[in-house]
């Protein structure tokens, strides 16, 4: 009776405790492959592409982030989304008109600060995070780009990191890293020599079950998007929920979205 006794209790314990008995983020999410954009987990008092938005993503068990990818006046690559720092910042200047020097001594409203492109990439590796990279360099700098194949490289993050691109730089990147593609431009591209489906992925909000079985049929990962700015009803949460129940219905396993939305990926 005793010892009965005893293996209730510890039983308890390990159903009650928040370390044993709950699942954390990280196992919570297993069946679904979260990339969160802008930067990591952004909120009322964390900044999209901050340091504390990435740390908060590698705590809530995301497997990618999607980074904004800019250059400044002297040819610093760095993490930012928006083309000038007005937002965060209040500094209504273009990050192709300050040089770095200038732009690391900023700290926004939040007590975020502009971060290196390899700053970005040091913590991912660190944090066991997968990247996604939003390219919005102009132009074809093949000696630049190359520059940002060779930093996912140094820090272990090329394998399975993910672009989406511009339409000068694709030329340069096909084979490199995998570019996002709507259905349409996979079939286009699927006419043309030395078609990959390793080079591509399927990106788009719009995924039929249909859509998925094609992609998996030519090898192509299909990537599910729910991005906050596209919903424009009243009741956004009740609008991206349909969107992410059809997504999941389809069969869709990866998405990148706002983090505001990752509870609706919980098993």
């Amino acid at each position: 009776m005793i010892l009965n006794y005893y293996i209730l209790v510890i039983g308890l314990f390990f159903s009650l405790s928040p370390v044993y008995g709950q699942p954390n983020p990280k196992e919570v999410r297993h069946s679904y492959h979260l990339i969160a954009h802008r930067g990591g987990v952004v909120d009322s008092v964390t900044a999209e592409n901050s340091l504390r938005a990435l740390k908060k993503a590698s705590e809530n068990g995301y497997w990618m982030v999607e980074v904004d990818l800019r250059l400044t006046r002297d040819s610093v690559l760095i993490i930012h989304h928006d083309s000038n720092f007005k937002r965060y910042f209040g500094v209504d200047k273009a990050v192709s008109e300050m040089d770095w020097d200038e732009i690391s001594q900023l700290v926004g409203d939040l007590g975020n600060k502009v971060l290196t492109f390899e700053e970005a990439l040091r913590f991912c590796q660190a944090g066991n995070l997968q990247v996604m990279v939003d390219n919005k360099i102009k132009g074809n700098d093949t000696v630049l780009f190359s520059k940002v194949v060779e930093l996912l490289k140094k820090h272990d993050r090329l394998e399975q990191a993910m672009m989406i691109g511009t339409t000068a730089s694709t030329p340069f990147f096909i084979g490199k890293i995998k570019l996002s593609c709507t259905r349409q431009q996979l079939e286009d591209n699927m006419l043309k020599p030395g078609f990959n489906p390793e080079d591509y992925y399927l990106f788009s909000s719009d995924i039929e079950e249909s859509d998925v079985e094609w992609a998996r049929e030519i090898g192509v990962v299909p990537v599910g998007v729910l991005n906050a700015w596209a919903f424009k009803s009243d009741d956004m949460m009740e609008e991206a929920e349909k969107v992410a129940e059809k997504l999941k219905e389809a069969g869709v396993r990866y998405y990148q979205l706002d983090s505001i939305f990752d509870f609706m990926f919980v098993d």
